[in-house]
This record gives C-alpha cells, sequence and structure tokens, in this order.
C-alpha cells in the first residue's frame, strides 16, 4: 500500500487545529506533528496551509440498489460521495426486496464490496413480522435497525404496537427512526385533496406532513426506548417542537437517546418550494424558517448530535410528477460537505464543529471502529479541502439521476484529495485506488 505525508496542513482533529504534517502508512495514520521527516519513499503532498478534515461518516443515505437502480446505485453514488468527501455511509433498507432478513442484508454488503467507492454499511430493516431476524442481527459488523414509524418512499412503515414494543425490547444494536404520525399524515393529506384534488402544490408538503406529525412520532418513539432502555436514533429533525425533545447535557458517549439533522432542512425553508418545487419535497418535510432556525440553535448548542444527508434521489422525469405521484427525495451526498462549509466561512459554525458532527460524532454514536478523527493508529479516511470557484453544473454530478437541486451554486470549498483506508481515491478526479472496507463497530 503507497505511503503519504501530507505537509504543512491545517489538520482539523479532536476538537484543535493542528498546523504541521501527517503520515500514512500501512493504511492507517502513523504520526501527526510540527514536522515530519520520514525514511524510506513516500508520496509527498504539499498543503498549503489547507485545511485536513477527517473523512465525513453519513448515517444515512439511499443509494437504491437493489432493485430501483434506474434511480440510482452503489457504484455511482457512492463515487458521489467520495467526490464530496465521505468515506463511509450507511445505507437503508427501503430498496426491492427489501432489506429485511439477515440473508438479504448479506447480499447487499456483497453488492457494497463489489461496487462501492468508499466505506461502508448497511441497516436491516424493521417490520411488523421480522422480529426474530431482529434479534439474530450481528452487532459486529450491521450498523443499526431502521424502523419507519411513518411511511415514505417504498412503504415499510412499522404501525403495530406490539411489533413496536418486540423490536424496542429485542434489537441487540441502535434503532434508527423515521417518525411521522402515519394518522396525522392521512388526515392531512385527505384535507389537502379536498381542497386542492390533484393540483396539491408543492408548498401544502409541509402542511401536510406538518410539525405535530413528526412530535407525534418522535416523542413516542422517545417513551418506547425509555421504557425498553433502547439505544434510539432519531433522524432527520424538522420542527421547532421536536427539538425540546433531547438534552445536552451528558457526552454523547452516555446519550441512549440521540436525534440527527440533514443539510437541506439547515439550508431551504418553505419559502424555497417557490422556485424549486417538487425537488425539495422529502419526508420529514423542509418546513419554516423559524422551524430552519430551531434546528441551528439545537445544532450549535448540542442537542443534535450528527449531521448527515439522507441523500435519496429520483429522477428528474419522477420529480415533474404532480404531488401525489411526484416522490420524496433529493440527491445531497456530493455538495454535503460544500454546503456545510459555507457556514462555516460564513461564521455560522466553527469548522471544528462540523467536524464534530459529521465526523466524530457519527463515529461515536454507531461506535465505529477505529475512524471519525485524524489520530494515529486510526484509519487514513481523509478529505483536504481547497478554495473553489467553479458552480455546479449537470456535468459535475456523479450521480445516476444527472440532477441537483445546487445546480449554479458555487461553493467556498471542495475537496481537492480524498484518501479513504490510506488510499488516495481522489485527486481532482477519482483515481484507480480505491481501498473501500466494510465497516465494524465496537459493541
Amino acid at each position: 500500500m503507497s505511503k503519504h505525508l501530507i505537509k504543512n496542513a491545517r489538520i482539523v482533529t479532536d476538537f484543535n487545529i493542528v498546523e504541521g504534517d501527517l503520515l500514512v502508512e500501512n493504511g492507517k495514520i502513523s504520526k501527526i506533528d510540527r514536522d515530519i521527516t520520514p525514511s524510506g519513499s513516500f508520496q509527498i503532498h504539499e498543503a498549503h496551509g489547507k485545511y485536513l478534515i477527517p473523512g465525513v461518516i453519513d448515517d444515512q443515505v439511499h443509494f437504491r440498489e437493489p432493485g430501483l437502480t434506474h434511480k440510482a446505485n452503489i457504484y455511482t453514488e457512492s463515487r458521489a460521495a467520495l467526490l464530496g468527501g465521505t468515506t463511509s455511509f450507511m445505507e437503508m433498507p427501503n430498496v426491492n426486496p427489501q432489506t429485511v432478513t439477515n440473508a438479504l442484508l448479506e447480499e447487499k454488503y456483497a453488492l457494497g464490496a463489489q461496487s462501492s467507492a468508499v466505506n461502508y454499511s448497511f441497516y436491516l430493516g424493521g417490520t411488523n413480522d421480522n422480529l426474530e431476524e431482529v434479534k439474530r442481527v450481528n452487532p459486529r459488523n450491521v450498523c443499526g435497525v431502521k424502523l419507519f414509524m411513518g411511511s415514505s418512499t417504498g412503504n415499510m412503515l412499522v404501525d403495530q404496537e406490539q411489533a413496536l414494543n418486540g423490536h424496542f425490547a429485542n434489537s441487540p444494536i441502535l434503532i434508527a427512526t423515521h417518525c411521522e404520525s402515519e394518522a396525522r399524515l392521512k388526515q392531512r393529506y385527505a384535507e389537502a385533496l379536498e381542497k386542492f384534488g390533484d393540483n396539491i402544490p408543492p408548498s401544502e408538503h409541509p402542511i401536510i406532513r406538518d410539525a405535530e406529525a413528526c412530535y407525534l412520532s418522535s416523542s413516542f418513539a422517545i417513551e418506547l426506548a425509555k421504557k425498553h432502555n433502547t439505544r434510539l436514533h432519531i433522524l432527520h429533525i424538522t420542527s421547532e417542537m421536536e427539538t425540546h425533545l433531547f438534552c445536552n447535557d451528558i457526552p454523547l458517549a452516555e446519550k441512549r437517546i440521540t436525534a440527527e439533522v440533514c443539510v437541506h432542512h439547515l439550508h431551504y425553508s418553505s419559502a424555497d418550494y417557490q422556485t424549486l418545487g417538487h425537488l425539495i419535497k422529502c419526508n420529514p418535510a423542509v418546513k419554516s424558517a423559524d422551524d430552519r432556525a430551531a434546528l441551528w440553535k439545537a445544532l450549535l448548542d448540542d442537542r443534535f448530535d450528527v449531521i448527515a444527508t439522507d441523500h435519496a434521489p429520483h429522477t428528474w422525469e419522477e420529480k415533474q410528477n404532480t404531488y401525489p405521484t411526484s416522490p420524496s427525495g433529493l440527491p445531497l451526498v456530493q455538495h454535503a460537505l460544500s454546503l456545510m462549509m459555507d457556514y462555516v466561512a460564513e461564521g455560522r459554525m466553527s469548522i471544528e464543529k462540523m467536524v464534530e458532527k459529521m465526523c466524530h460524532n457519527p463515529a461515536i454514536l454507531y461506535q465505529i471502529e477505529g475512524r471519525g478523527y485524524l489520530r494515529e493508529g486510526y484509519a487514513a479516511d481523509m478529505v483536504m479541502l481547497s478554495e473553489n470557484h467553479q458552480p455546479v453544473t449537470k456535468e459535475s454530478l456523479q450521480y445516476k439521476c444527472g440532477w441537483s437541486p445546487l445546480e449554479g451554486h458555487t461553493f467556498k470549498y471542495a475537496p481537492e484529495k480524498v484518501w479513504v483506508n490510506g488510499s488516495l481515491s481522489f485527486d481532482g478526479a477519482i483515481t484507480a485506488d480505491l481501498n473501500p472496507q466494510r465497516l465494524l463497530f465496537v459493541r
């Protein structure tokens, strides 16, 4: 395996910025110091004061394989992740067939080993009747169990109270939830149909899938977790109402209930439906500017633990459908890091805080082995960032769906080089030096 020496970098690690050098040997970080002069042959990379950060760990993506590969697949979307500085992903089970048995889960891991450009893990999906499969999941090499406590793309709704209690009482690993009250969603959708017919405007989406629907389900999930002492992670929080459900008074490693916010909910508000329409239709919905402000507050005061993408591509043609048939979800993984670096550049958050939420905390929360930090002995998953002057164009997109709501935007920073397990896998373009691994967990 090649050896790399990064010189004169601003190394973001352990909540600090260290100016100096970093040495990579045998796929791991072997030394961080002010000035390293190694013996032997190394590939030297002069950083000239550029940021060097850990690779992003995205705990929620939908890469659509198997069965939905007209939208995306592991090959294309993992390369989009690589271009964007995401070196590890955890992918969801609402594919076809749905990943709801351990046998199907291992088939999916085989697809990851064959096709992925970056490190990978996959969730086992919970259903109303697969508790025995959940009990048998391997905590060492599976990231989590996903429960849809509200229907979304690919109906995997778990709505029977006995089934929910069974999963919360017996899951040997973290449960990650999509929380929206199905009864509330059905009621609000029926009201919209009565008012608009099939011509429901995109701006009605956060009214149909409103804050109350989210709160009812999130608070219920927390009740179940407390009842059974379950390790619960609630995904993509979107409303001010929900922010008060979470605490910031204990270290993350000691929390039993944690929360995630997604980049698009931090970036967009309901005003953006006017220009972007169904392109930003997602579940849970992008909500009001006041909700967005509350999400930022909860992120910065550590009630929210993780920033992720919920990358969920659909074809351009599908997104042009009317509201009832236009699917929810948008592609984000190629630009999530650059988008958050815009907020760093604006002074909205520090780069140390961004790295904490996108790199350190997913590793802590999921108990990932040897990743998430630039530390000696850790896997050399790393991103060198440089100033960027190129707008997002269709031609620059790796996504199979071929579009992004961020087209035309020029980010202030973009990945210049990306290492995965010590291999320089992106250097202005994707290289032949790809070295992805299955994520392992210390549980």
